[in-house]
């Protein structure tokens, strides 16, 4: 009998698992946790520490993540901290991408990092735009996608999919016009509790909600 083959050997998740003990070697207590989900490694550092995980990933000679690709956000909002502010970087050198998570809550801001990446002046901008996150020593913190005038963060679970306002160009006035949301019908909730209704005398499974057949009740009883 043939003796099984043992799975194959990532190579890319050992280096890694390797990178997140030499991170949290010199890092310390700034790193909260280190974890490989799905073979990529996933860093969440202390909001006050950011930067300093940051510089350290650009600039260790084991690390070199000399590209911030991008910066987002995700909302949980059933949380004190209901932001993950979330960085995405790679290094051209070790051929390996990090993610690294942050956590903050509406009101308190989250240092910039466009004094080490200058990319990060518009993925903060967006992050602003979409989620409402503040980003402490920015330039220039303004909307990116959205109109100056636009009303709330689209991107937060508690903004209506409709929005607010709707834009439009108005012929008489010869310029574009700001007006509330106006929706021809309320919002109906279709019930496909019973989709045989009235199209058999038997009650089906599913027909719970649906009158039954007056012949139905006599012949459960024997009448």
């Amino acid at each position: 009998m043939s003796e099984p083959v043992p799975a194959p050997v990532n190579l890319n998740d050992e280096a890694l698992l390797d990178l997140g003990d030499h991170i949290k070697e010199h890092l310390g207590e700034i790193v909260i946790s280190a974890e490989l989900i799905k073979s990529e490694l996933i860093l969440t550092v202390q909001r006050e520490s950011l930067l300093k995980a940051l510089r350290f990933l650009r600039d260790n000679n084991e690390c070199y993540f000399s590209q911030l690709v991008d910066i987002t956000a995700i909302d949980y909002p059933n949380k004190p901290e209901r932001f993950a502010i979330v960085y995405n970087m790679l290094s051209m050198r070790q051929n390996l991408r990090i993610r690294v998570k942050t956590f903050t809550d509406e009101d308190t801001p989250v240092p910039s990092a466009t004094a080490l990446f200058s990319a990060a002046n518009w993925y903060e901008r967006e992050t602003w735009d979409m989620y409402g996150v503040m980003f402490s020593g920015h330039p220039d913190l303004r909307r990116i996608l959205t109109d100056y005038g636009f009303e709330g963060h689209p991107l937060r679970k508690e903004f209506p999919l409709t929005g607010f306002n709707e834009v439009r160009y108005d012929e008489e006035q010869k310029r574009v016009v700001y007006e509330p949301v106006k929706l021809q019908q309320d919002f109906r909730n279709f019930d496909f509790l019973s989709p045989w209704e009235g199209m058999t005398d038997v009650q089906l499974p599913g027909d719970e909600k649906a009158t039954i057949p007056k012949n139905m009740g006599k012949e459960v009883t024997g009448e």
